[in-house]
């Protein structure tokens, strides 16, 4: 028999279809394998963990299955708790699948420490300026001392005691200008003036 007698005949149509049925069949398994093994109808959703501490966010995710892990604590917020989430990922209200890992940052205890820089004989603009640039907040009413630089930085407070170039802050703290009140050059003026006419009347 030639092959394309084979081709017409009917035994090589019922092995075509027989083929056909089975690589039919063997898909639908496959899609069914792929569905189950990916979880592919379940969805959970996406707890809100704001503001919760470490130990029961880890409760509510692992009562649904999920996974977590913490990366860097982000910069300290007075509005949460110290140590508490502060942010995640995937974000609340998403869905996602058994045992995905759930990103979360958590509240520093307190603001980092920040050196203070080195503001002796700066303006009281720029001090102010460098001040709020890295963080601290400055007290409204400054200290004045008898200086003949009137508004330059004479010193600096942090809870009324005086603070050293380079000591190390809580950032978001108090600080207080020590500035002088430009009086000293004019008594020394006057102080200068009363002795000329002293000599001219001598």
């Amino acid at each position: 028999m030639s092959v394309i007698q084979f081709i017409k005949s009917k035994s090589f149509l019922r092995q075509l279809i027989i083929a056909f049925v089975a690589f039919l069949v063997f898909a639908v398994l496959v899609v069914q394998w792929l569905k189950f093994s990916t979880n592919h109808n379940q969805k959970i959703e996406v707890p809100n963990l704001e503001k919760m501490s470490l130990a029961e966010a880890e409760e509510v995710l692992e009562n649904i299955d999920l996974n977590f892990e913490v990366i860097d604590s982000a910069s300290f917020n007075p509005d949460y708790p110290a140590k508490s989430v502060i942010e995640q990922s995937p974000e609340a209200g998403q869905f996602v699948k058994e045992n995905r890992k759930i990103y979360l940052t958590l509240n520093p205890s307190r603001y980092p420490n920040i050196e203070m820089p080195e503001l002796y004989g700066k303006t009281k603009r720029q001090a102010l300026s460098q001040l709020l640039a890295i963080g601290f907040r400055v007290d409204t009413a400054a200290v004045y001392v008898n200086d003949i630089a009137k508004d330059v930085v004479r010193g600096l407070l942090f809870n009324g005691s005086e603070v050293k170039t380079g000591t190390k802050i809580p950032k978001n703290s108090l600080i207080k200008l020590k500035l002088g009140d430009g009086n000293e050059g004019e008594e020394l003026q006057e102080e200068s003036s009363e002795e000329v006419s002293e000599e001219i009347e001598f």
